[in-house]
């Protein structure tokens, strides 16, 4: 199973859902809190590009955010990623 990291904000209902999913598959996955933490957000922007969060990375892959975990659901193709 591939290393999966969640950057988020505690009152962002995009990472809860993001998080749900996860959870709901039994994903184990780190997640880095930026709330209040200007360089972790730096380090998250600098890393995937986007200011928002959820930021989501499933091994060296950044998935992007909340809907795009979805769509890879939707797809078919999120299992194979954390399976990779």
């Amino acid at each position: 199973m591939q290393t999966v990291v969640v950057y988020s904000s505690d009152y962002c209902p995009y990472c809860m859902r993001a998080k749900q999913l996860l959870q709901h598959k039994g994903v184990d996955f780190t997640e880095i809190r930026v709330d209040g933490k200007p360089e972790v957000r730096a380090e998250m922007t600098r890393k995937a590009q986007r200011t928002s969060v959820p930021q989501i990375w499933i091994g060296d892959t950044h998935v992007g955010g909340c809907d795009d975990l979805y769509a890879l659901e939707r797809a078919g193709k999120l299992d194979s990623l954390l399976k990779a």
